[in-house]
């Protein structure tokens, strides 16, 4: 029997008819065609799937759709704005953090979540943070560099704002 959701993804609402098994990871890239958020292990194992559930980094393969329902996702398209990519994304193509980019989403919303909580993390805090990510490629250290490169830039863009403004 199926239930109608209504998802808010990357701002827009996103209503559909869904089987109660159905996850969130194939509702992202099945019904809203967001296919930034990869399918990896299926398990929660490997972390590609990450996005943000109500501002907190979620594995959606272990998410139901049905789950999501009244609640707020972002996926890696909702990082950026516009043709202007987010910090931590530049971060990762400044610091080179990505070599074949299959982790590369999940690892950018595993340091989101992060950063939203912790403005200048140290190299432990980041490793512990994307602890639930696996990486074939770049052996982290890249990774946590574009992560501490992210948080420099935030970091100055929050100074950088007027008095009164934050």
């Amino acid at each position: 029997m199926k239930k109608d959701v209504t998802i808010n993804i990357n701002g827009t609402d996103r209503t559909a008819s869904v089987e109660p098994r159905l996850l969130l990871v194939h509702f992202l890239r099945e019904r809203a065609g967001l296919t930034g958020t990869h399918v990896g292990c299926e398990t929660s194992l490997c972390g590609a799937c990450t996005v943000l559930l109500d501002g907190r980094a979620v594995k959606s393969c272990t998410v139901l759709a049905v789950q999501a329902d009244g609640h707020k996702v972002t996926s890696i398209e909702g990082l950026a704005n516009g043709n202007q990519l987010h910090a931590i994304q530049n971060g990762f193509w400044e610091e080179h953090g990505l070599q074949c980019g299959f982790c590369t989403p999940g690892m950018i919303m595993a340091s989101h979540d992060l950063l939203c909580r912790n403005s200048n993390p140290s190299d432990p805090e980041i490793r512990e943070a994307i602890n639930g990510n696996l990486c074939r490629c770049t052996g982290y250290q890249h990774i946590v560099s574009a992560v501490k490169n992210a948080a420099r830039k935030m970091n100055e863009a929050v100074a950088a704002e007027p008095a009164g403004t934050r």
